[in-house]
């Protein structure tokens, strides 16, 4: 059975999960957990502490020597909220890597909120619809709105606990004036996203994390069974009650810990704001989190019939489509050179020898090659590169769409090598393999060289010492098609060692 680990690098704390993938789902083998507190010199002074750095690699080790323990085939890292706020985030990157080997990719808010998204519906069996997913982190707080499963808006609000905390709160118990500048704070922040949310009409409201997991557990103990819904005059009075007590008492809380207690007024604020400003009647919390995304994700990337496969494709084609929208692609034209290198991808396996995942990077390329041209035409192919590269492309990892994003950036004159800049920032195993992707993109660009769909299909002979291609032109004839085809004829040679016909019916 293969198997995975899923480490989080939170404001607050650090987080592991290990688990297989067994007859397509995933099964715990280990989870653990250690508060750091990284983010907290970033909400304060913008910059990572030393002590907190160390203490979070000191973790990582120990995370380390688990997931070599338990022989994970894959491991991803990712971090959020304070390393996307972090002056000094680099060197904690490379201390990281030194200490473990680990590349640690820090993801945006948009593409957290998504991927606990994907692991709330991957471990539950929620069907409620409208949803509103409420994670609220260290650092930030983010809200995804989910409609029949699928992800209809997703926000991140700088909403974090540790961050309200640091900024707000800095008496023992907080002082009326502290509560009341944090309220409005907070409604604040909701407010911009408050028509939205409202017009959502929300059934149910899940919540995510430390804080509505404490929240849960004190709730229970007061009701004396066990429950993890908790309602909105139940919560409201619990954050009363939370706010008035000092550090020492809210430790002996049950349910909310030694860690805990410093930073669950903030947000049991939050929590009370947005169930009273959003008009909820309650939250249920769940034991899902980012890490049980990222694991879903690498199992979907795994096995092509794994249940997420589908829900994991159609969140990419949908990002990819959006961003060719904002960009002014004409999706026409991109979609059927999208066709043609997918046919040339499956027709010429044997000859390029790319890894299957590469067919998906081929087809977001083909879709968004165009996109630099929205800046300007000249120096386009340079634009596409920026646009891709910065863009939020759901489902992507930032090395997949580095990797989209080089094979757009050399349609047109020029050629990567390993020495340029686009292929170096690659993950090493990818760089020999741009150039061929890179290629069978410029033909698919030829047979759509008129932008009027002149070519119906392909017809690929592989043989020996070269490869036939027959184009299957419409009554329009497809003579600039077969023209700009061949003229890629050098440099398929030259790529692929075999020489390249190209011919009409």
């Amino acid at each position: 059975m293969p198997t995975f680990a899923a480490i989080d690098i939170g404001s607050n704390s650090v987080r592991l999960k290990i688990a297989a993938l067994n007859r397509r789902r995933l099964e715990t083998i280990l989870e653990d957990r250690e508060v750091t507190r990284l983010g907290e010199s970033v909400f304060r002074a913008g910059l990572l502490d030393p002590r907190a750095m160390e203490h979070t690699v000191k973790v990582l080790r120990r995370f380390h020597r688990e997931v070599q323990q338990h022989g994970a085939d894959r491991v991803q890292v990712v971090a959020t909220s304070a390393m996307r706020d972090a002056r000094n985030g680099n060197a904690f990157l490379q201390w990281v890597r030194a200490a473990t080997g680990w590349q640690c990719e820090v993801i945006s808010g948009l593409e957290e909120g998504r991927l606990i998204h994907l692991g709330v519906m991957a471990g539950s069996r929620i069907k409620t619809s409208p949803m509103l997913l409420v994670d609220l982190g260290g650092g930030s707080c983010e809200l995804t709105i989910s409609v029949k499963e699928n992800i209809e808006k997703i926000v991140s609000l700088p909403l974090g606990a540790v961050r309200l905390t640091r900024g707000f709160l800095l008496h023992d118990p907080p002082k009326k004036k502290e509560l009341k500048e944090l309220r409005a704070f907070v409604a604040e922040e909701i407010g911009r996203v408050e028509r939205e949310m409202l017009r959502a009409k929300v059934k149910l409201t899940v919540a995510t994390s430390g804080t509505p997991a404490a929240l849960s557990d004190m709730w229970a103990a007061r009701q004396h069974k066990r429950t993890t819904t908790v309602p909105r005059a139940g919560l409201l009075e619990l954050t009363h009650e939370l706010s008035r007590m000092s550090l020492e008492q809210r430790r002996t809380v049950p349910g909310v810990g030694t860690r805990r207690a410093e930073i669950i007024v903030a947000g049991a604020v939050v929590f009370s704001e947005l169930l009273s400003r959003l008009k909820l009647t309650s939250f249920r919390y769940l034991p899902l989190g980012l890490r049980d995304g990222v694991l879903a994700q690498m199992a979907a990337e795994h096995d092509q019939r794994a249940d997420l496969r589908t829900r994991l494709v159609a969140e990419r084609e949908k990002s990819v489509y959006d961003v060719g929208t904002h960009f002014g692609v004409d999706h026409r034209h991109a979609e059927r050179v999208r066709t043609h290198a997918t046919r040339l991808f499956q027709a010429l396996k044997a000859v390029h020898g790319l890894p299957a995942q590469y067919e998906q990077y081929l087809s977001a390329a083909a879709m968004l090659a165009e996109v630099g041209s929205f800046i300007n035409r000249t120096g386009r192919h340079r634009h596409a590169y920026y646009v891709i590269v910065h863009s939020e492309l759901f489902g992507f990892s930032v090395q997949q769409r580095r990797l989209i994003a080089a094979i757009t950036r050399y349609v047109g004159g020029s050629r990567p090598t390993l020495q340029s800049r686009p292929v170096r920032v690659l993950d090493p195993k990818d760089q020999p393999l741009v150039e061929r992707a890179v290629l069978l993109l410029r033909m698919a660009r030829a047979l759509e060289q008129g932008r009027r769909g002149a070519v119906k299909g392909i017809r690929v002979r592989v043989e020996a010492d070269r490869v036939l291609i027959v184009v299957d032109e419409k009554t329009t004839g497809a003579e600039l098609e077969i023209w700009a085809l061949r003229k890629e004829r050098a440099y398929f040679r030259n790529v692929f060692g075999r020489d390249l016909l190209c011919a009409e019916p």
